[in-house]
């Protein structure tokens, strides 16, 4: 190569490396307190604003703040949608189920009796109580409405897995509760489930039978679980608990008629009707469809949508019109 190509092909270089080279070191500087406002890396990453006028460095914003598109930290003054109301009955709903589940196992009863309705009654009261005082111990304090940041998208509950790592260097720790609080309003309402139940079932187990002390067993099993499932699962359910309740209640709901050792018409439908235990569980189950059809549709055209509701008895008239279709008694093989 002659000399005069070297030359230019160096200095060519040289310009190419030497305009990366400034701004990534002025990016770095960039970090640290600033007396105007500039971006920071990162989706979660944002500044405090000083009294004095200045700017932190770039970090995770305090709890109750998000950062916003200039990356400040501003304070969650917004009020939770229909949609976000909706999310946090759903989680208070699966505790209450799963209590009265393993309070229907446990008592091994095929009717309902006054012990059985008592344990019903002291975890509604329980959930109840919880999800009130879970409500209170939210800002603002001591009133029954939430100051909350929106969510915006699935990245929104998982901030962990969106520290910037500027210049391939060292990471750049922003994590924080986008959603503020629906992520740790359930786990509040978690451990006061927990308390509650801890200080009020031990009490009436006295006077009840031993299956009255193994809910308490079961619940202490399902609550940690619970938590875990929302730690790990939280963003996928809050966007997903719609589906969920629409599945899970239909499986429920063939679940429960398949259970029965007469699958004739007229004994699903008698038993349906004339037993009372029978009767609350497909009205639970009713519910709870009822619950996910509002769930998707928000009611956002009340009329139709509230027409759907109609529907709601579909999955358990089906079930009995078809069940002497899949009698296994009446399969024959060739």
């Amino acid at each position: 190569m002659p000399v005069a190509g070297y030359k230019l092909h160096l200095i060519f270089r040289l310009i190419i490396l030497y305009s990366f080279a400034i701004p990534a070191s002025s990016y770095v500087m960039e970090l640290g307190p600033v007396n105007k406002l500039v971006r920071c890396p990162g989706l979660y990453c944002g500044r405090e604003l000083f009294s004095n006028g200045s700017w932190s460095n770039c970090g995770a914003c305090p709890r109750g703040y998000r950062t916003n598109a200039s990356s400040a930290c501003i304070k969650c003054n917004d009020s939770p949608k229909f949609y976000d109301w909706l999310y946090l009955g759903f989680m208070a709903l699966l505790a209450f189920v799963l209590h009265w589940f393993f309070i229907d196992t446990t008592s091994k009863r095929r009717s309902f009796c006054k012990e059985v309705l008592v344990l019903h009654f002291s975890a509604l009261f329980e959930v109840i109580t919880a999800a009130v005082l879970t409500l209170l111990m939210t800002d603002p304090m001591g009133s029954l409405a939430v100051q909350s940041c929106q969510t915006e998208k699935l990245s929104d509950w998982y901030t962990l897995l969106h520290n910037p790592k500027p210049n391939y260097d060292k990471t750049l720790h922003c994590t924080q509760e986008a959603v503020y609080p629906l992520y740790t309003m359930v786990f509040i309402f978690y451990a006061l489930c927990v308390v509650l139940m801890l200080v009020v079932r031990p009490w009436l187990a006295h006077f009840l039978p031993k299956h009255g002390r193994m809910s308490i067993y079961a619940a202490l099993y399902f609550f940690p679980t619970l938590a875990v499932i929302h730690a790990v699962f939280g963003g996928l359910i809050y966007y997903s608990f719609p589906y969920i309740v629409i599945i899970l209640s239909v499986i429920s709901n063939a679940a429960h008629f398949a259970y029965k050792l007469d699958q004739s018409m007229r004994f699903l439908i008698v038993s349906t009707v004339t037993d009372i235990r029978n009767v609350v569980i497909i009205l639970g189950h009713w519910l709870l469809h009822a619950y996910g059809i509002i769930a998707i549709t928000e009611l956002k055209d009340p009329v139709f949508h509230s027409a759907l509701i109609a529907l709601v008895p579909l999955p358990a008239v089906f079930y009995i019109l078809t069940a002497r279709f899949t009698d296994p008694n009446k399969l024959h093989a060739d």
